[in-house]
């Protein structure tokens, strides 16, 4: 039996570092948003040789394109995200980039996204996320008799959250990379994961309570020990999935399945790290009281 729990200070410890690390680079550089939520025009240009980024930005400027922001994916591709344009617009803007630089333009990507379309679907995500939480509280809390199963799994849940977005935003800050609808099957998909690991565990630990007096903190170890290789084994199947999936994956996939890799990691490392502390925390307060 691997007594786990006797570390369970350098557990939060962990958590809270890299949640801080997180947090902190979220609130400096903030969260880049991709057109799903803030509306606007992205254009993705390959040219048939090198170009420089600002003639091109200069371009765009000229011709009344209120650019957020832009990004160059290597040296003949560029990726530019403006306000609200129509496809007439975009049509004579790239006619005016081929004439004034020389060269020849394929459009790659082109895509438009209202402002009030953003603003519905950020209002949607968040009631997608609030809903799922209230329902896995509502159903730990009936399946396992007691609230406390409940909370443990929904504090662990909310941990794997604040990992994902601050890794996430770490790797925009650094990488480019955006916030968008496949960040939120993402995030929504860690979360899944995480209450299924902890449902794995929290069930071993109500098998041994049925058959044992011992103690909880004994009970839990026991549970852990019988389900890590379990758990490791399946974690690392989908892990062995994501990263060729990374690695070789396009621009549009890269990043979702960068946010799942990180989502299958702080989800194996939360349910017995932090879900299963918690709950014994919370157990032996309500055994005390």
């Amino acid at each position: 039996m691997i007594n786990f729990l006797k570390y369970t200070k350098l557990y939060a410890f962990i958590s809270i570092l890299v949640i801080s690390v997180g947090m902190t680079s979220l609130f400096m550089y903030g969260p880049k948003l991709s057109i799903d939520f803030t509306g606007g025009a992205i254009l993705d240009y390959s040219f048939n040789k090198p170009v420089s980024e600002g003639e091109v930005v200069n371009i765009l400027v000229k011709n009344s394109l209120s650019i957020v922001d832009e990004s160059r994916q290597s040296p003949t591709r560029i990726l530019i995200r403006t306000k609200l344009i129509s496809d007439e617009k975009e049509a004579l803007v790239r006619k005016d980039l081929e004439k004034k630089l020389g060269v020849k333009i394929k459009l790659l990507r082109f895509e438009t996204v209202g402002p009030t379309l953003g603003v519905e679907v950020m209002r949607k995500t968040l009631a997608a996320s609030f809903v799922a939480i209230i329902g896995i509280l509502l159903y730990l809390t009936f399946a396992f008799k007691r609230m406390n199963y409940g909370v443990a799994a929904v504090v662990a849940m909310f941990h794997d959250f604040l990992v994902v977005v601050g890794c996430y935003s770490i790797i925009s800050h650094f990488f480019g990379a955006e916030m968008d609808t496949l960040f939120v099957t993402a995030l929504l998909t860690t979360l899944s994961f995480s209450v299924h690991d902890t449902i794995v565990v929290f069930d071993k630990i109500r098998e041994h309570e049925k058959y044992s007096s011992l103690p909880l903190t004994i009970m839990a170890n026991k549970a852990f020990t019988e389900t890590v290789v379990r758990s490791v084994n399946n974690s690392l199947t989908i892990i062995l999935m994501l990263v060729p999936l990374m690695i070789f994956g396009g621009s549009s996939i890269r990043f979702f399945a960068v946010a799942l890799l990180i989502g299958t990691i702080t989800g194996m490392y939360s349910s017995p790290f932090v879900a299963t502390p918690f709950l014994v925390f919370l157990e032996s307060r309500r055994k005390v009281k």
